[in-house]
């Protein structure tokens, strides 16, 4: 069964810091784009970031530019998404998805074949 899991989500003081997981099952994560995406209370679902197949590409919401780092480790098949300088404004759901092509396409969700159940972010004092 293909499968997305995240994990690393929790509560955290503004100005503070997360690294969020999101690891595969039922297939190789080494040839996908991988993407991160959020969702706050009563908006829309908006991309974060996005990372190609070998990490030699990045991609990043203005949002959240200087402020988190995207990764891949693909012989664990996981990606993370680091993230510093937490503001209230990052209080959301963030999902993983997977695109079965190598690239991303900026930050948008086109392609994005594979979606994890996501994990909660909040970030209140």
């Amino acid at each position: 069964q293909l499968q997305l899991v995240e994990s690393g989500g929790g509560l955290v003081q503004p100005g503070g810091s997360l690294r969020l997981s999101c690891a595969a099952s039922g297939f190789t994560l080494d040839r996908c784009a991988i993407g991160w995406f959020r969702q706050a209370p009563g908006k829309e679902r908006e991309g974060v970031s996005c990372i190609s197949y070998n990490g030699g590409s990045r991609n990043y919401a203005d949002s959240v530019k200087g402020r988190f780092t995207i990764s891949r480790d693909n012989a664990r098949n996981t990606v993370y998404l680091q993230m510093n300088s937490l503001k209230p404004e990052d209080t959301a759901i963030y999902y993983c998805a997977a695109r079965t092509s190598a690239y991303c396409s900026g930050v948008a969700d086109y392609g994005m074949n594979y979606w994890g159940k996501g994990t909660l972010v909040t970030v209140s004092s």
